[in-house]
């Protein structure tokens, strides 16, 4: 499949200056009120969220983000208590601004953010985070040829290079490939099949330049795990991205050997479909992996989950060792 650069659009940043500057060695961990309790010390969470249509009353496609949704999706990410999260489906740089403010009047800070906006005019990728960016390399203008034409990838890619310590950095690349509804341009499989084939371009890139960086892959892939779309992201071999697959209750299922059931792992609910599915994923580098704790990785479950979203909020926690800072 052939793909290319074709006419961007936009990325919003946070405020470069002073918030993207050199912090004082080891002072980055444990700065927050909001800090992850119950987790071991050098312990960070990584989390994805659609956040389905955070929108406001201009936008004819919802009618807008009702309050009680709003304040759902705000109890959500606080229960989650993620230090960087990914957010898709978020509307204009004004109501991600809104979000971050309103939970840090609620006690959990995010002054780093990404907000990015691909040929998709109503829905976008976001990122908030505790630490900083050493480095921002958001993609907005990627095509792809399908069925003898040139399309673009609609909603882009956030990637950034997250300084979680003086020692510890890694990537963060987030996502949010073509649903599965119709649509007039073609096939919308082969549509996000193509646009998984780019995002694997893109970690492919990075490894090659550093085989052991350490990668987050993550977001709403709108496929399931045995699909082509995900074996595409994921690769094989060195290269192959680990799929921690977070489960309720924080606990990696045990083997099929045990007889012990899989905890539930579904993320999202297709409404037309009437059916559970995973299609929200974070994956990881071979390097990543190593600082997996696996006890923590997570598919939160809350009574009020769908006031919020129709899909559910995924989780996985790192420990932070000093490693080496990885270059951008």
């Amino acid at each position: 499949m052939r793909f290319d650069l074709c006419g961007g659009n936009d990325y919003h940043r946070g405020v470069i200056f002073p918030q993207d500057l050199p912090m004082k060695p080891d002072v980055f961990l444990n700065a927050s009120p909001g800090r992850n309790r119950g987790m071991e010390p050098g312990t960070f969470r990584v989390a994805t969220y659609n956040v389905e249509n955070y929108l406001d009353d201009s936008t004819p496609r919802s009618g807008g983000k009702s309050v009680e949704a709003r304040a759902a999706v705000r109890a959500t990410i606080r229960a989650a208590n993620p230090d960087v999260l990914a957010l898709q489906e978020m509307g204009q740089v004004a109501l991600l601004l809104e979000l971050r403010a309103a939970l840090k009047a609620e006690g959990f800070d995010y002054p780093h953010w990404e907000h990015v906006a691909g040929s998709d005019e109503t829905i976008h990728l976001a990122i908030l985070s505790r630490f900083p960016f050493a480095a921002r390399r958001s993609h907005t203008d990627d095509c792809f040829e399908l069925a003898g034409r040139s399309q673009s990838v609609r909603r882009g890619f956030a990637e950034v290079d997250v300084q979680v310590n003086s020692s510890y950095r890694f990537t963060l690349l987030a996502a949010h490939l073509k649903s599965k509804h119709a649509m007039p341009e073609g096939d919308a499989s082969a549509w996000r099949l193509a646009e998984a084939t780019v995002l694997r371009a893109k970690i492919d890139k990075r490894l090659a330049a550093q085989d052991e960086a350490k990668i987050i892959v993550l977001g709403d892939f709108n496929d399931v795990e045995d699909s082509t779309t995900l074996q595409t992201i994921r690769g094989a071999g060195p290269g192959e991205m680990f799929d921690p697959r977070p489960t309720e209750g924080g606990r990696r299922p045990s083997p099929e050997s045990s007889g012990s059931p899989r905890p539930p792992a579904w993320t999202a609910y297709w409404k037309e479909q009437s059916r559970y599915e995973r299609i929200d994923y974070l994956l990881i580098s071979r390097a990543m992996r190593r600082d997996w704790v696996a006890a923590e990785s997570t598919v939160l479950a809350r009574p009020d989950w769908q006031t919020a979203s129709d899909h559910r909020l995924v989780s996985a926690a790192f420990r932070a060792a000093a490693a080496g800072v990885i270059s951008g």
